[in-house]
């Protein structure tokens, strides 16, 4: 029996463009106490808040996080996601691609999304979370965005990461840059800050290490740039390999794969303190816009400059501090340091990695 199959009319730019929606009525996510969300509801979700969805997550690379049957898996199971980066067979005309480098020194085009057909079109392919890249299809190589993301270890939580980004927003601004905020749509926080488009994403790499370095001498107990999970206690880890090209986190305004369907929502300074980033849903951000707008609506009218972060990188490196792990399917870098673990280095460890 064919699906059930239901036609959007979503209002583009350049005039209004039908999107067909298969399987409407199919719950995407679980609500506890509530009915769940349903395919047709989260594309009505994406038309509403096209605008400031793809301002930040527009005009980019983008990968795209599907769950074939929504994350309402079956009792004792986890919904099992996969990731499209190239335009699938049959991606109609109104979703763009742009060439892109890997880490691999591969190419190959990956989608972009420019209209809100094609954000409606992604939600037809069940697509939950929207992972853009930090550069934008003009030019891939060099970020727009210093991206930090304060990940909070067993034993924290989000007000350990709320007292990190406060501290975080003082660097940044000795730095000369201006740090904006969002929710992760989990337990986490992601602080960005723009920038011009001169530097590619090692060099914006280490601007974010620098940062990092900094943060974290001025808060020992609470924060950590250690690579190596045995080595962070209960504190809150700096990020720093999300910056690196084809590295991403949620999006803003993308939903999460959590029941709930929480969001990673902007959100304004003064509002951190009394955060609870639960009440952020697919059904409560059209109306916090309606009401507040969006936070990060001028985020990229006054792009910074990282030189004065580049300066502390080059004065740790110095110092006798260098290079930081990269995630492991990175080919071997120049200057990384051994890629094993603490506890398992032995000499012959320290040999082989020098190969």
């Amino acid at each position: 029996m064919a699906s059930e199959r239901v036609t959007v009319t979503v209002q583009d730019p350049d005039g209004e463009r039908d999107v067909s929606l298969s399987s409407p009525n199919k719950i995407v996510w679980p609500v506890e106490g509530e009915d769940g969300i349903t395919k047709a509801e989260y594309a009505e979700y994406v038309q509403q808040v096209a605008a400031p969805f793809l301002a930040s997550n527009g005009h980019r690379p983008v990968s795209l996080e599907r769950f074939r049957d929504g994350i309402a898996a079956s009792p004792g199971k986890r919904a099992e996601g996969f990731f499209s980066k190239n335009p699938p067979k049959g991606t109609p005309d109104f979703v763009d691609a742009v060439t892109v480098t890997y880490n691999s020194g591969r190419s190959h085009p990956q989608i972009v999304l420019n209209r809100p057909s094609a954000i409606v079109w992604a939600v037809q392919m069940n697509t939950i979370v929207f992972h853009p890249w930090a550069s934008l299809e003009s030019d891939t190589d060099n970020p727009v965005e210093l991206r930090i993301d304060l990940d909070p270890q067993p034993g924290t939580d989000i007000a350990d990461a709320v007292v990190a980004a406060h501290a975080l927003r003082e660097v940044l601004a000795e730095a000369g840059l201006e740090a904006f905020i969002k929710t992760s749509g989990n337990r986490g926080l992601h602080v960005f800050c723009p920038i011009v488009p001169e530097w590619e994403f090692l060099v914006v790499r280490h601007a974010v290490i620098a940062a990092g370095r900094e943060l974290e001498r001025r808060m020992p107990e609470a924060v950590t740039m250690s690579w190596w999970k045995e080595e962070r206690g209960e504190r809150i880890f700096v990020d720093f390999n999300q910056a690196n090209r084809d590295r991403t986190m949620a999006g803003a305004y993308s939903p999460r794969a959590i029941p709930g369907a929480p969001v990673s929502t902007p959100i304004h300074w003064d509002e951190l303190d009394d955060l609870d980033p639960t009440r952020f849903t697919i059904r409560s951000i059209p109306g916090r816009l309606a009401e507040i707008g969006d936070p990060w609506a001028e985020m990229q009218q006054t792009p910074g400059r990282i030189d004065t972060l580049l300066e502390w990188w080059d004065r740790d490196v110095e110092n006798g501090l260098g290079e930081l792990s990269f995630p492991p399917e990175f080919p071997k870098m120049p200057g990384e340091p051994p890629r094993v673990q603490p506890s398992k280095k032995v000499a012959a460890n320290w040999e082989d990695e020098d190969d």
